[in-house]
């Protein structure tokens, strides 16, 4: 894919790029600085970079992304988005900006890909080796409850935080689009209040403010998705930790654990 797109001889640099993931790679050649993101290898639940790739394309019409170069299933070859990631502390310093981006983000055209939380979970529970009866308990309480009907149903980010920010002297951009779906515009609130959880009120009334919701209306929808959310949290970071043996993985998922 690299070689058809950039050149037989276009590599001249590759570097691992950070992250949680930990499987991209900064190609920088002749031609620019671009991002190859392989399929993860071991597999990560609903993590498809041919669906990324395809939405990826449907987004890019809103001006939400940059074109995708490539994409198969086996992975993707994207432009370089020019700026800087945000810094952790600045997050919160810019809930304006970052509250107009998921609005414009919220009103694209649905992507025909919707994210189900409930299958997923049980996907988790299936692929990890380290099981518990809490954790069957938490999954069998969300299979009888169901999940929440959508308050309003939107192309979601699904990994809102700082590092998934870039600044740029244009604006914001969202970066990291592999979790991205289809799915109530309340979950997505959720993922973002559990980013910044001391600044829950302020991203909630923010936004309820720009989409003309009542806020008492979102912070109901959000409550009810939080239960989804943290278990999707302990289950990713659990899985990850097993795949990857990293201490600092394996550290996040027993605190994400306690806080089931």
């Amino acid at each position: 894919m690299i070689a058809r797109h950039l050149g037989e001889s276009a590599l001249a640099r590759v570097t691992p790029l950070a992250g949680l993931t930990g499987q991209s790679q900064v190609i920088e050649c002749a031609q620019g600085k671009f991002i190859a993101r392989p399929a993860p290898q071991p597999a990560i639940p609903f993590v498809d970079r041919q669906r990324e790739y395809r939405l990826l394309n449907r987004l890019h019409a809103g001006g939400l992304t940059a074109k995708p170069l490539a994409g198969d299933r086996y992975g993707l070859l994207l432009a370089w988005q020019q700026g800087e990631a945000m810094k952790p502390e600045a997050f919160s310093l810019h809930v304006p900006q970052i509250v107009a981006l998921l609005r414009h983000l919220h009103q694209q055209p649905l992507t025909g890909y919707r994210l189900k939380l409930l299958p997923l979970l049980w996907q988790y529970w299936q692929l990890c080796r380290q099981r518990n009866l809490p954790w069957l308990q938490a999954l069998q309480r969300l299979t009888r409850i169901g999940e929440p009907s959508p308050l309003r149903l939107a192309p979601l980010h699904m990994d809102v935080h700082a590092g998934n920010i870039i600044v740029a002297h244009e604006g914001l951009h969202l970066i990291d689009w592999e979790y991205a779906a289809d799915g109530d515009i309340a979950l997505e609130l959720a993922a973002v209040c559990a980013a910044d959880p001391t600044q829950q009120l302020r991203w909630l009334t923010t936004y309820a403010q720009a989409a003309q919701l009542p806020c008492a209306q979102l912070q109901r929808q959000v409550n009810h998705w939080q239960p989804w959310l943290r278990l999707l949290m302990a289950s990713w970071y659990q899985l990850r930790a097993e795949q990857s043996g990293e201490k600092a993985l394996q550290q996040m998922a027993r605190e994400s654990w306690e806080q089931i």
